[in-house]
């Protein structure tokens, strides 16, 4: 369903009486909510945004309204927040109102509610959230750093072989990486048990679109119309769903259940919480549904982000440069960095930071919700009201990041040149919601970077003359947005390396 088309349908339903499941009270509008562009009857703001990329739109706003804005898309309610400053005092200061998520009726059409991401704030979501703590806190993160570095260089040998498939070895290595913190599976090249989750996934995100999930949980009365009606493409996109959804949730989980009956499943979050809630049914079904979760949120974020750094790399060569030759000082030639070289690396962490900088792969993050009334700032905040994050407003704010549409790693250094106290908290989300995979996400970004660093230079392709092919970065629109694919050549940095010779590289470095 596209906008024009559901709204239009919202229009009819609003004639007939039918309107949304949340009706604002009459008190309410008797309080000042945050300033915003003025709403249309009926479809709100929605003829101003832009749908593929609301957070340039709202990022636009806030030049106007300021950084704590009042908007209406369709019936729904959405207050967005543009600066750090007030996400923190709000998100964060304010947690014990602002942890719940929205209730989207596209999540209940789709079944996917039990995901941990937008689990209601409560005792369902806390046992998600011991899962993970459990398996993913500081102290247990390390004890997947051999296998982080073990896919790493499983990336750069699948980077030398088929440099034109990139994207697809990204794919593979994010995927491989989650599969085996959370299941202790090993991931195979065209792997079946991956591809279904795959294309689960990627029916949701196709059907959570922010246009069709504000259509929709405007209007839950849309949710009874025929598949076989004109427009209703998610309802057909919920039946594909279900089908496969089953199998998601129980074929992995199965696997590792098999893993630790044999006796030789290795660490992972299934068998950490397992054998940590044993007897506990609550706790059994709480970690089939996080880890379910943990493959959509990992995988698809660690692909992103690498897939910002490589095309960084090839539109800023300068920076790789310097990059690389912090890694020959620090490494030399004859191994490949791990994770002991990180601290005598700054400038490879200031390029991770700035990618992550540059451009966040979930730019309005997940939307929060208000679990009561709340002034702010002398502004009303009624109960319910969705709460966006405009995290790509916020790490593109030129007082905090002078020229911030440049790729800079060196803004992460203080004058004397020790890195700075920013780490680009806003990526990872907010108060009692921020990821709690951040730890095992953050090593694996590290170690893939560094590794392609020391082994590759991206550049940009080149014609049949032999001339660079130019190309203008775009991205692909959604609730999660990363670079659409670009043209560039990936070879090695030495001209005599092969397999052999990388294989002996790994050997050296394990």
């Amino acid at each position: 369903m596209d906008l024009a088309h559901g709204a239009l349908v919202a229009i009819l339903l609003t004639m007939i009486g039918v309107t949304s499941s949340l009706p604002r009270r009459k008190h309410e509008d008797k309080l000042p909510l945050p300033p915003g562009p003025k709403p249309l009857p009926i479809i709100g703001n929605s003829h101003r945004m832009n749908t593929d990329f609301p957070w340039i739109t709202y990022k636009e706003w806030s030049d106007i309204y300021g950084d704590i804005i009042y908007s209406r898309m369709l019936n729904q309610d959405v207050i967005i927040l543009n600066s750090v400053d007030v996400a923190r005092a709000i998100l964060e200061k304010r947690s014990s109102n602002y942890s719940d998520r929205p209730r989207f009726a596209t999540m209940e059409l789709l079944g996917i509610a039990f995901r941990t991401v937008m689990r209601s704030y409560g005792d369902t979501w806390r046992r998600h959230r011991r899962i993970y703590h459990q398996a993913f806190r500081p102290e247990a993160a390390v004890i997947y750093r051999p296998m982080q570095l073990r896919k790493a260089h499983q990336l750069l040998v699948g980077l030398l072989q088929e440099p034109a498939n990139y994207e697809l070895h990204l794919e593979t290595h994010s995927a491989s990486i989650i599969m085996s913190a959370v299941y202790d599976y090993e991931t195979k090249p065209n792997d079946p048990l991956v591809s279904m989750i795959r294309g689960a996934m990627d029916i949701i995100l196709h059907a959570e679109t922010p246009d069709k999930a504000a259509i929709i949980d405007s209007y839950p009365a849309l949710t009874l119309i025929p598949a076989w009606f004109p427009g209703a493409s998610f309802k057909r996109h919920a039946l594909e769903l279900k089908s496969v959804l089953k199998d998601m949730v129980e074929k992995p989980f199965q696997y590792a259940l098999d893993r630790i009956s044999s006796g030789l499943s290795g660490p992972s979050m299934v068998s950490e919480g397992l054998a940590r809630f044993q007897g506990d049914a609550s706790f059994e079904l709480a970690i089939k549904e996080s880890s379910a979760t943990a493959f959509g949120a990992g995988s698809e974020t660690t692909h992103s982000v690498l897939l910002v750094f490589i095309q960084a790399m090839v539109l800023n060569p300068e920076v790789q440069k310097r990059a690389q030759a912090e890694i020959d000082r620090v490494v030399g030639s004859d191994k490949l960095p791990d994770f002991g070289d990180r601290v005598s690396m700054p400038y490879v962490e200031a390029v991770l930071r700035e990618t992550m900088r540059f451009y966040p792969i979930v730019p309005l993050g997940v939307p929060h919700s208000a679990v009561n009334d709340d002034m702010y700032e002398g502004y009303f905040i009624p109960k319910g009201t969705s709460i966006l994050t405009n995290i790509w407003a916020m790490t593109h704010d030129a007082t905090r990041y002078p020229a911030p549409f440049e790729f800079k790693p060196e803004r992460f250094f203080t004058s004397s040149g020790d890195l700075n106290d920013d780490h680009v908290t806003p990526v990872w989300g907010w108060g009692r919601r921020i990821c709690v995979g951040r730890y095992i996400a953050d090593a694996s970004l590290w170690s893939a970077i560094a590794s392609m660093l020391a082994v590759f230079d991206f550049l940009k392709a080149t014609d049949a003359s032999g001339k660079d092919i130019d190309f203008e970065p775009r991205w692909t629109p959604g609730i999660t947005s990363r670079p659409v694919n670009f043209p560039c050549r990936i070879i090695p940095r030495r001209r005599d390396m092969d397999i052999e010779k990388l294989t002996s590289l790994i050997s050296t470095t394990v």
